[in-house]
């Protein structure tokens, strides 16, 4: 007692205990329900070992589901995180009004995605929508669509309406990470005669890596856990085409009462996302190690 070498334990009881209770016995149970057929009412269910992973793969809507999570996760890493950092450099330059951008463009951060989905509802709605009512106003009405019922198209209105917060999380990432890049390199960069974009390259976007690491995580991690803003403006239609895998899963589980099939569902979802995180982490810390 006198080396207080327990005080760090006891303070990492209680949130270990909560996190385990809350994150580790859901992961472990869900994983035993995949095996069974239970209905999610029933007191009995019957393990069925891999039947409901067979079945996965022969599904036509998980397959669509699943290619719906592969475009969040590429327009999230190639779309918003570019994009967040080019907004970032340039608001991270002095000028004029630079604190009321910068406010601007984290507006999003500070809403919830249910919010946002409710925002865009009306912005996308069809005939008196924002984004219809502009384009006939300047004379492009081919441009104006049903956006939330198209089948074609409805996906990438739902990447649009989320990456607008995505976006605007990138730009903070990035503006942080700006303000720990030494201007005595990019100083010296410039007497030696390197270009705007040769500084970028080789001085200022090696600095920014810890930045970048996150934000590819964490828009990796929301990109394959997408639902609420799916939810809240098409519930996965039409006709699936705007379902993603977390969607599909409530769908399965909560409303056609297969909670052993979502269960699986939850589980291939879990391990993409785990298994992706897990490389690329690996990927950077040995990039970090051979620096160093």
């Amino acid at each position: 007692m006198k080396s207080k070498t327990w005080v760090p334990y006891a303070f990492l009881a209680l949130p270990l205990t909560m996190y385990a209770i809350w994150v580790i016995f859901p992961i472990f149970q869900t994983f035993v329900l995949s095996f069974t057929n239970w209905d999610g009412v029933s007191p009995k269910f019957d393990l069925i070992g891999f039947e409901n992973y067979k079945r996965l793969f022969s599904d036509p809507y998980f397959k669509l589901s699943l290619n719906n999570n592969v475009k969040w996760l590429l327009a999230f890493v190639f779309g918003n995180i570019p994009l967040g950092l080019g907004i970032a450099l340039l608001l991270d330059q002095k000028f004029k009004g630079d604190r009321i951008y910068k406010t601007l463009v984290f507006l999003p951060m500070t809403l919830s995605f249910v919010v946002i989905g409710q925002i865009w509802s009306w912005m996308l709605e069809p005939r008196y929508g924002a984004i219809n009512s502009f384009f006939r106003a300047i004379g492009l009405s081919t441009f104006a669509k049903p956006w939330l019922s198209d089948p074609k198209i409805v996906t990438y209105a739902l990447i649009a309406a989320a990456s607008w917060r995505q976006i605007a999380y990138a730009m903070v990432l990035f503006l942080a990470g700006l303000k720990n890049v030494p201007r005595e390199l990019v100083e010296a960069a410039y007497v030696d005669g390197a270009n705007k974009w040769e500084r970028f390259w080789y001085v200022i976007l090696p600095m920014l890596r810890p930045a970048t690491i996150i934000a590819v995580t964490v828009n990796v991690i929301d990109s394959l856990r997408a639902f609420d803003i799916v939810y809240v403006l098409t519930r996965g239609g039409p006709f699936y085409s705007s379902s993603v895998l977390a969607n599909y899963m409530y769908i399965q589980s909560f409303h056609n009462y297969n909670m052993g099939y979502g269960a699986s569902i939850a589980v291939i979802q879990f391990l993409i996302t785990f298994g992706f995180i897990l490389v690329y982490l690996l990927t950077a810390l040995r990039r970090e190690e051979s620096t160093v």
